[in-house]
């Protein structure tokens, strides 16, 4: 047994513990959404959008003061370009116990997220929605909208963190109320990014929604595959 998985099967019942198994009802309670959420914006794409949206995109055309929208996009901008993938490879440094481990898991974090955004791009090629009105927004976008793909990559990095600091956690390694911190900050950046895409005017709200759903089922097949990477005792 690697050194890796030794420290991962020590640590399998440890208090504090975060655990690597997304749960199978979480995974497939997220897939029934994703398709039940695609197949309403299908249905919508050349029409009215959903209540929801139209509530969401007007609420955030009256609160959007100009300090406001200068944050949002500040935090927008950390879901998109050089920053996510760089943050892919860090998860995967993390994650790694001893160098050759580091390299490993880095590569195979930034191929998780290339991979993702491929799968993304075709849904949303596949499904092509319309963004809101060009003159409702206050940064730049392009592409269609569903799902959207700062949400998207946002969540996607968290996953990627979450299971770094878990098996760190389970290594013991670093202390675990620091750990427990950053895994808390690491989600609420994700919800900032995906909610500041509202604000801003250029998705709607179940773009963000399906980004997380899409992300959350991405998620679920990645911890799966780390499982088989390291094999726990039976």
């Amino acid at each position: 047994m690697t050194e890796d998985a030794s420290a991962v099967a020590r640590a399998r019942s440890g208090p504090g513990a975060l655990p690597l198994r997304a749960p199978l009802g979480a995974v497939l309670v997220a897939l029934l959404g994703l398709i039940a959420l695609a197949a309403l914006v299908l249905a919508t794409r050349h029409g009215s959008p959903p209540a929801p949206d139209r509530a969401g995109h007007d609420w955030s055309l009256r609160h959007r003061p100009q300090g406001l929208v200068t944050t949002a996009r500040a935090i927008t901008a950390t879901g998109t370009g050089v920053f996510p993938y760089g943050t892919a490879v860090v998860a995967g440094l993390i994650a790694g116990r001893d160098t050759r481990r580091r390299l490993e898991y880095a590569a195979g974090a930034l191929a998780f997220l290339l991979l993702a955004q491929g799968v993304r791009y075709a849904l949303m090629e596949l499904i092509a929605r319309p963004r809101p009105p060009l003159g409702d927004w206050a940064t730049h976008a392009s592409g269609f909208a569903f799902p959207s793909g700062h949400a998207t990559t946002s969540a996607l990095m968290a996953g990627l963190l979450l299971t770094a600091l878990g098996l760190r956690k389970r290594g013991g390694t670093g202390p675990r109320p620091l750990l427990t911190a950053v895994a808390a900050l690491v989600v609420c950046w994700a919800a900032a990014v995906g909610l500041s895409r509202v604000l801003l005017g250029v998705h709607w709200a179940t773009d963000v929604l399906g980004g997380w759903l899409f992300a959350t089922v991405w998620i679920g097949l990645g911890t799966a595959l780390i499982r088989k990477a390291l094999p726990l005792p039976q």
